[in-house]
Order: structure tokens, then sequence, then C-alpha cells
């Protein structure tokens, strides 16, 4: 299409909605267009042509009522979107062609008819627009180059415009300069253009990028690519390589997107599609910042933009590759009908910064057809594994680059809004919160798996355990969760140990062994998770009411203060001791990090030293004058959840190796709810 043509189609339309500045606003269907051609070449003009549209959904608003002048009973007997566009083409193409010219220019008074109205609708109802639609000429810009004064470019009107000129034209001769550039020079220098598809491509973390171009997109479906999205804002310009799909902690989408425009004027329509549809869900849009898109589009490794300089490329990640899948092989499982651009080339695994694989991968296919056919391949088997498959982005790439080859997340987690509860632990078992990955995770063990299990499997690094050093896992029924959290002397020590362990067979089970630090080790004991692939979170819950007699929160708590009536029908009084002179029971000082919450995966954990509990015992001896937070004569420890015949026995059986005094209640419940019977020993 000429940029500078002497044939004008001036193009008008209306909604069943919003019109005027808000026009499109509100996602209302088309439902009026109007048309007529302008020769300025012989300045005159065709005729007049006003076709109405049938919606797919029947309703006007009275604010489009009064501005059109149409009813619902004219708008039935129309026809649909696509017939009138066609219409639209046949009518201009016939009445240009008699004029004998070959091209024509779309102008209109407002580009929301077109950016905001027309292309989202053929979008949504997949229409196929003529190629004028993708260019046009705005009369308020063209008519504000030559006339500077008359305001804002936003609060033009064709009134305003035309009253303008007429006062021009009585005052100021030279007015008639300007209608002859208007009509015979017709040189319009402002044409506009929307662009047919989103170009992909990369964004260098230096590269400047203006707040006032930048929009955040919540709430998209978790398999929406960035071609949904550049089609969800469709009639806007996006910036090249201007979507950036958010990951959370696991590198998994989480249904947010920042996009960057060409300008501020296509972010300020982007917002103005707040809560529009994305198939049967709706999106929100609000305001984002450069630096906000940098941070999760920008990147600085040139093997990412060297494997993302191949433009026009369908990008397809793979995730849950066997760690020891090579790139033959991954050819192999994707096949002949799906042929990877360029070979191995096309192939991009992720890996840790030591050169360990994720089991995350990025490939490239020169078309859509390609990349369908590898789609077809989702969940199949490479090896022993199911391999997912999904389309991707190039600042997706850039992203999960940028969180694999960085430091731990800990320093990016929010803090936690959990409230703490005090926690039956001891600062000998409990370490204190640190960022230093000193500790390993192991992941998997069988349930029957004890502390001489552990310390088998560890073999020769058993030697470089701190004491006290190992901690078994209980989940919510205080049974073995299959997880222990081991302290090592150093970062060194725990990194060799999740190198040289990982994987091994404990009784039949392979078990996991991961690096990790305090920090992470307590979130995971709140909650959250911690694999290979990141750290996650725990949900934020609150504490369960039934602990409502807590107070919040006590550093130390007397034993009637913790178990109130009608917990207990008649507490035991506080004995006091040359340790804690006070109290009978003293609790951990909450720290960052360290909570327990009932409704969390991981309840408290009981701590265990790295030795045999026949040998030594678990409590240490405290100094005379140390502060303990254990005092003599033992600590009061609630059990819940136990088998209704439970026996005195089998209490003495489940601690098995701790040194228990002879001292604890069983209740029971008879059949009057109000009457509670304590056996004791």
């Amino acid at each position: 299409m000429a940029s500078h043509s002497d044939t004008l189609v001036v193009f008008f339309g209306a909604t069943a909605g919003a019109n005027g500045g808000k026009l499109g606003s509100d996602e209302r269907e088309i439902i009026l267009l109007v048309w007529q051609i302008v020769d300025l070449h012989e300045k005159k003009v065709g005729k007049l042509h006003r076709c109405l549209v049938k919606p797919d959904t029947l309703e006007l608003t009275d604010q489009s009522k009064e501005e059109t002048g149409l009813s619902l009973d004219e708008i039935i007997k129309a026809e649909p979107l696509d017939k009138v566009l066609q219409q639209f083409q046949q009518s201009v193409s016939s009445e240009v062609k008699c004029l004998g010219r070959s091209s024509y220019t779309l102008c209109v008074n407002s580009p929301l008819i077109i950016r905001q109205a027309v292309h989202p609708e053929a979008s949504k109802k997949n229409l196929v627009l003529p190629e004028s639609f993708f260019s046009f000429v705005d009369l308020r810009k063209e008519f504000h180059k030559c006339c500077p004064n008359a305001g804002p470019v936003q609060r033009l009107t064709l009134a305003s415009m035309l009253e303008c000129i007429l006062l021009l034209l009585c005052a100021k001769p030279v007015m008639h300069i300007f209608l002859s550039f208007i009509v015979s020079d017709h040189k319009f220098s402002c044409v506009e253009t929307i662009k047919y598809k989103f170009d992909s491509g990369t964004c260098s973390k230096t590269e400047p990028v203006d707040s006032e171009t930048v929009i955040r997109a919540r709430g998209l479906p978790w398999q929406s690519s960035d071609q949904d999205i550049a089609r969800f804002f469709k009639g806007l310009n996006i910036a090249k390589g201007g979507v950036a799909l958010c990951l959370n902690a696991q590198g998994r989408r989480n249904g947010e997107a920042l996009v960057r425009f060409i300008n501020s004027e296509h972010r300020d329509l982007a917002l103005e599609r707040h809560k529009h549809h994305m198939g049967s869900r709706y999106i929100e849009v609000y305001k984002a910042t450069g630096e906000e898109f940098l941070k999760i589009a920008g990147g600085t490794s040139n093997e990412v933009a060297q494997f993302l300089s191949k433009e026009n490329q369908v990008i397809i990640r793979m995730r849950g590759l066997p760690f020891t899948a090579t790139p033959q092989e991954v050819l192999a499982f994707l096949g002949p009908e799906s042929p990877v651009t360029d070979g191995a080339e096309g192939l991009l695994f992720v890996k840790y910064p030591d050169g360990r694989p994720t089991g995350d991968a990025f490939v490239l296919f020169s078309c859509e057809e390609y990349a369908q056919n590898a789609l077809k391949k989702h969940k199949q088997i490479l090896g022993k594994r199911y391999i997912e498959l999904f389309r991707s982005t190039a600042a997706e790439v850039q992203q999960v680059l940028n969180r694999y080859m960085s430091t731990p997340l800990i320093s990016t987690l929010p803090p936690s809004p959990i409230m703490p509860v005090p926690v039956l632990a001891t600062p000998p078992f409990l370490p204190a919160s640190s960022s230093t990955r000193d500790c390993v995770r192991l992941r998997g063990l069988p349930y029957t798996a004890g502390i001489e299990d552990i310390l088998e499997f560890m073999g020769e690094h058993t030697v470089d355990i701190k004491p006290h050093g190992v901690h078994m896992v209980l989940n919510q029924q205080g049974r073995p969760s299959g997880d222990a959290f081991i302290q090592m002397k150093s970062p060194d020590k725990a990194f060799m140990v999740a190198q040289k362990c990982h994987k091994k067979t404990m009784k039949d089970r392979y078990v996991e062994v991961f690096q990790c630090s305090t920090e992470e080790m307590s979130i995971v004991l709140m909650g959250g998770t911690l694999n290979r692939s990141g750290l996650s979170p725990p949900p934020c819950l609150s504490p369960p009411t039934a602990y409502a007699p807590f107070p919040t929160p006590p550093a130390i708590l007397s034993e009637a203060a913790l178990y109130q009536p009608p917990l207990l029908a008649a507490p035991r009084p506080p004995q006091t001791t040359a340790h804690s002179p006070a109290h009978t029971l003293a609790y951990y000082p909450p720290q960052p990090h360290l909570y327990m919450n009932m409704n969390m995966n991981y309840t408290a954990y009981y701590p265990s030293p790295p030795v045999s509990p026949s040998t030594v015992g678990y409590f240490p001896h405290h100094p005379a004058g140390a502060s303990s937070v254990l005092p003599q004569p033992g600590a009061l420890v609630r059990m819940q959840g136990l088998p209704f015949n439970t026996g005195v026995k089998d209490i003495l059986s489940f601690f098995q190796g701790y040194q228990v005094r002879a001292n604890f209640h069983l209740l029971s419940w008879t059949n009057d709810q109000h009457k509670k019977t304590f056996h004791g020993l």
C-alpha cells in the first residue's frame, strides 16, 4: 500500500457500547460502518456507504442507541461483520478502479475504530482483514501538524477542527494554503501502520526501556505463548521481543506477562483493554516499569544471543529430559516429521553453573507445521521419563537461563507473612537461620529408615557431619515423611555429598540429595518445596484457630499457659529449677523462617545426632549457669492423633532411644463428654 495515495477512503464506525473517546474499551462489537471515497486529484467525493453490522450478542447500550440512532430491530436484520467487510472491499475496489487508480488510503478521525475495534474483533472471529486496514492516516494528527494551536490531538473532534478552519478562513487568508495542502497536495506525513505479526527477538539488560511503554498482563492461560498475547493486543504495535512471560520459583508460568509497546500512545490504548477476554478468561492490564521488563526479559548470555539470532523461528520448550540425554537422542525423539533448525545447533540445553543438566531444553523450528508436529509428542517417553513440550518465547529462554545460572533464590523471596508459633525445639538442634549452603536434604528415604541407615548411606562423608546435625522430618500425622536434613561442616562438604550421594540406593529406593541452606531447610519445614529446579516458598496460611490460646508471640510459656482448660483438667503446678527458676517450659524464640503451622505439609521435626542413639544421649548436658531451653527435669510434649487403642508400651516403643521420664498422662474420654480420666505412670 502506497503511503501517499491520491485516493482517500474516509472511514467511520460505531459499536454496541461505548463510542467516541472510549470506543472499544468495553469490548462491545461493531454495529455500524460508514465509508466514502474522496478523489484528491479531481477534488470530488463518491457515494456515501452506510452498512449495519449484526453482532453475535444482540444487545445495545442506551448510550449506543442515543449516539447512533439505531434500534435492536434494525441490527437483527443486518449482515455479520465478515459479510460487511467483503462488501466494503468489493465496493471500494470497484470505485477506485473506475477512477483509474490502483491504490487508496484509509482516513479516520481517530485511530480507535481501527486499532481498538476492527482489528481486535476480527482477530477474535478469525477474520482476514483487507490489506488496507494495516495502514491509515489520522486526520487529527494531519490537522494538528498544520494548526498546532488548535489544541491537543486527543481533544480534536470534527466539529472543533471545522470551527477552527472557519475562524482561520475569515481571519487569515493563509488558511487557503492549508486547505490546498490537504485537498490538492495530499502529502500525508503521519501514515500509521499496524504490524501483521509479532516479531520475536532478544533484549539486553543494558538496553534502555521507557517505563511509559510497558504493561503487565495478569490472568493469562498457562499455555499461552507470546503470539497469543500479541493476538490479544491486536491492532497495537508491540516492540520486537516485547513479550516476556513471567515464571514462578519452579520455572513454570504464573499467568503473568510484561509487554513492551513501541510508544506510550499504544501503551495507553493497551490499558483500555483491562479485563478484556482471552477465550473464557478475562485479562487484567496494569502499568509496569522498564526495570521490571528488563528483569524478566533482559539477558547477557552470548550462548542465548547466538541461539536466538535466527529470526522467525518457532521456539518449543522441553522439560523433564533425562540428565544423560544427548542432542542426537533429542533429535531422534522429535523425529523426521519435525526437523530442528540447523540440527543440533537448534538445541539449547539448560545447565547449572557447574555444567550439570537441569532437564530443560529449548528447540528451534523453522515453521509452525514442524512445531505442531513436535507438540504432538507431549508426554511421550524418552528413556524412562515422559517429556513435556510447550510453546516458548525468546524472553522465556532468557529468563530460564538467568534463573539457573544465578545464585540461590533465597535473597529474592519476600518475607513470609505467616505468624510464628512456638516450636518445641532447642537451639542445639535447631540451627540459626543462615544463607550459607552447608546443609543437604535427603528426599525419598524409606519410611523404615533410621539414623544408622542414613550414616551407612553417606559412607565416608559421615565424618563431615556436624554434631547433632541429622534432622528427620515427620508429617502431620507424626510419621516419617521420607525427608531428612543434614548439617555439614562446610558448604564444600555439602556440595560433595550432593554430588556423590544423589540418587544412591537405600533399601531398594533411590534417594535424592540436594544442597541447601538452613534458610531453605526452614522454608521446607514450613511447607515450601526444594528441588534442583529451585525453591518455592510455602503457601501463606494463618495459624489454625485451634491454637488461639497461644499468646503472640511469647518467648517463654508456662505449662499452664500452654495447656489451658479444657485441654488439661488439672495441670501440674510449675516446678522451679536452677536452670529455669520461674518456668517449667521454655521455647525457642521465634526467628525469621522458623515457624510451625499445623496446616503445612511438614510440622516440627525431631532432632537426632549423627551417632547411634544407644551410645550417646540425645539431650546434651549444659554447664552450670548456662542458659538452657530444656530445663530439668525435662520438657512436656503433647502427642496428637494417637490410635484409639494406643497403650503405654506403644508410646515407650515410639520414643525408643530417647530419654523419656516415666511421668506422662494418657487422656481418655468416657461416654459423658464432660468427664475426663487420666492414667499415669
